[in-house]
């Protein structure tokens, strides 16, 4: 596998956060964070369904009842950071400001999640982020919760913030433009993804990722027209 990114990714943002907490709250987050690497790093070398709580706690030095405390189920141990950003793609259109639309804001707010090498967009090569993914792949209970938290994002948050924004209440152009526009950043995540799995670096990674997100949401800005169209 090709050397880790250091400088930018999931460690620089938790540190930023983390000075801004009181001690009390450092502490927590701390205690969860290593629960959290304790089970992905069980998770990865034995697989989900070999590992027990109890052998989590074990690792990360906590009782079993802490583990609960902060991670109410074995699932969340490995779901939890990811469905963090469920409503992110809403958020961006709730906050963007007058005259952009919901196509630009959302383009933008993946292009800045890129740069900055967010685990939401895929691009991210840090070593737990990476066993996450490989988790969800080959455990289809979690395949199930990630596919429903996505179809979440589209269908209830992104499409509803659409919908509360339409002078026209039209509900289905709402739902349409949502699904729409949540699929464009699956493509995107997934290609990044499929990168990041095969040992390239996000850093090295990153210009194609920038131009490919610019190529996709304007596709999405602009409609299909004749792509696709049969050869006479």
């Amino acid at each position: 596998m090709a050397e880790r990114s250091t400088t930018t990714g999931p460690e620089a943002v938790e540190a930023a956060a983390d000075a801004a907490l009181s001690l009390r709250e450092r502490k927590k987050r701390q205690t969860a964070r290593r629960i959290w690497h304790s089970a992905i790093a069980l998770f990865a070398e034995r697989g989900f369904d070999e590992v027990s709580v109890a052998e989590i706690a074990a690792a990360a030095d906590v009782s079993k009842m802490t583990v609960f405390n902060y991670f109410p189920s074995k699932e969340d141990l490995v779901m939890s950071p990811m469905e963090r950003h469920t409503g992110e793609a809403a958020e961006a259109v709730r906050d963007r400001a007058p005259g952009v639309s919901a196509v630009a804001a959302l383009r933008a707010g993946f292009a800045a999640g890129l740069e900055r090498f967010d685990p939401a967009t895929g691009l991210s090569d840090d070593r737990f982020v990476l066993d996450v993914i490989r988790l969800i792949h080959r455990t289809p209970a979690l395949t199930l919760r990630a596919t429903t938290a996505w179809g979440r994002a589209a269908n209830e948050l992104l499409a509803a913030e659409l919908l509360a924004q339409d002078p026209a209440g039209d509900r289905l152009r709402a739902q349409v433009a949502a699904a729409q526009l949540m699929s464009v950043r699956l493509a995107l995540t997934n290609e990044n993804h499929r990168r990041m799995l095969a040992g390239e670096r996000a850093a090295d990674v990153l210009p194609e990722a920038l131009e490919n997100a610019r190529r996709s949401f304007d596709m999405a800005e602009h409609g299909l027209g004749d792509y696709g169209t049969r050869p006479a």
